[in-house]
C-alpha cells in the first residue's frame, strides 16, 4: 500500500520525508474500517485531530533547515 501511495498520490518524495509518509499509512492501516471496527472518513479525522494536540512542526523543521542560519 505504502508503494501504490507513493506512486500514485506522493509522485515526489524527497528521502528525508519517508517517515512521515510510512506513519500516514500505518495510521490509514491501523485505523481501517474491519466488521469489528467500521470507522468512517470523520471517525478518522477526529482521531487524527486528537492525535495532533500539542504538537507543532514548524516550516524549518519540515523542510529540514533546523539550525541554519541565513547570511
Amino acid at each position: 500500500m505504502l508503494k501504490r501511495g507513493l506512486k500514485g498520490t506522493y509522485v515526489s518524495v524527497e528521502p528525508f520525508h519517508l517517515d512521515r509518509y510510512v506513519g500516514e499509512q500505518v495510521f490509514r492501516y491501523n485505523n481501517r474500517a474491519t466488521k469489528d471496527n467500521p470507522l468512517d472518513d470523520s471517525d478518522r479525522f477526529m482521531l487524527a485531530m486528537s492525535q495532533i494536540v500539542g504538537k507543532r512542526l514548524t516550516y524549518a523543521e519540515l523542510t529540514g533547515k533546523v539550525g541554519e542560519t541565513t547570511a
